[in-house]
């Protein structure tokens, strides 16, 4: 994560570091979710939910709100899958670079 480590993007990149991270972060929590062995009742959800997230991720900076739903409904079908924990921390620490969505 570059703002964990204290790394800035690279000079002359058009790319926003926000985007950068929660391009990784959805990266990581897809891998781990693929190797996990077992299955549960709302894995499609998580999947579909993380392709929405990796969508979003490149295509601009994404909407604070939606990525907010995303989350949401990443954390309510992946449950207590504890092997999950951390990388879905990261995602939504990713997410939280984005701010909070304006309120209505």
């Amino acid at each position: 994560m570059l703002r964990s480590l204290g790394q800035r993007p690279v000079t002359g990149s058009d790319e926003d570091p926000r985007v950068a991270e929660l391009h990784t972060a959805v990266s990581q929590l897809r891998r781990e979710l693929a190797a996990l062995p077992t299955d549960f009742p709302d894995r499609g959800i998580a999947e579909d939910e993380l392709a929405s997230l990796a969508a979003m991720a490149s295509g601009g900076t994404p909407e604070t709100l939606r990525l907010r739903g995303s989350l949401l409904l990443i954390a309510a079908a992946i449950g207590s899958v504890s092997a999950l924990a951390r990388a879905l921390r990261g995602v939504r620490e990713a997410v939280d670079l984005f701010g909070e969505p304006p309120r209505t």
